[in-house]
């Protein structure tokens, strides 16, 4: 500083600031005092489950997708729900009737019924740096709930990416409007409509606004005339409080019956057949 003026800010090169971006995410960065950093734990992309697994993809914000997962696995029954979202993100934290500790790779445990519930305990780690699921013996099915915005899991190396990147059943939930219509029409463009089932939070099919009605593309009418858009009805207290340790409502679990007729092992296997 020279007479009391302060020099102007070095200008900073693109490489630099993408070496410091890599080096916070491996976490090579200095921390404040006090203050732990980030670690990031020795994950794979590969993940080679023993039972099926169903995806759940949320096309936008607050479209129900872990009620529809954890509805999914509850009409399932012996069934595992992996919350693939970081923990300052989780819809699940309250959903367990009984917690069962940690696996040493960073996964939360807790049981609800015969569903067993996976939540990350990072807090911040992104979609690459998830931990690989633990083996399960008490599951004949594991339900993902993605959490994450669906191009940024195909851009994503990570085993997320290769589940929802792969043939098997997918469920995208959105909601019954007009920018629900658009993602969830954006959403078949980019998996392919074959393998999706639309889980669309709002009114039955025949009261849906004619604005909204009209919002549904080809591929999301396609998927309407073959039973694969279901309606997941709005429930005033569930929408209020969120997942708790109550039981789901009879409407959802009965919407999820239907998803899972569509998404399902049985559904996996013909289809490979």
């Amino acid at each position: 500083m020279t007479g009391g003026v302060s020099a102007p800010p070095r200008p900073v090169a693109v490489d630099e600031l993408r070496r410091a971006w890599h080096a916070i995410q491996d976490g090579q960065f200095r921390a404040r005092p006090g203050v732990r950093p980030v670690q990031r734990r020795p994950t794979s992309s590969h993940w080679e489950p023993a039972e099926p697994v169903i995806p759940v993809v949320g096309c936008l914000p607050q479209a129900g997708a872990t009620t529809v997962a954890l509805a999914i696995a509850t009409v399932f029954g012996r069934a595992r729900v992996l919350e693939c979202c970081p923990a300052a993100s989780s819809g699940l934290a309250a959903a367990p009737l009984a917690e069962l500790g940690a696996t040493e790779n960073g996964w939360a445990l807790g049981r609800r019924g015969e569903v067993t519930i996976a939540r990350s305990r990072d807090a911040h780690v992104g979609l690459g740096g998830r931990p690989l699921p633990h083996p399960i013996d008490s599951a004949d099915l594991t339900v993902l709930d993605v959490g994450s915005d669906l191009g940024e899991v195909l851009a994503t190396d990570s085993w997320v990416g290769e589940r929802v990147a792969g043939p098997a059943p997918i469920v995208l939930a959105t909601t019954a409007t007009i920018p629900g219509m658009r993602r969830l029409e954006t959403a078949l463009s980019q998996l392919g409509s074959r393998r999706c089932v639309a889980a669309v939070l709002g009114p039955p099919r025949r009261r849906w606004p004619a604005a909204v009605a009209a919002a549904l593309g080809a591929a999301g009418r396609e998927l309407d005339r073959t039973g694969r858009l279901v309606t997941v009805p709005v429930d005033r207290h569930l929408a209020v409080r969120g997942i708790d340790s109550r039981p789901l409502p009879g409407p959802v679990l009965g919407a999820a019956r239907t998803v899972l007729g569509h998404a399902g092992p049985q559904a996996q296997e013909k289809g490979r057949s």
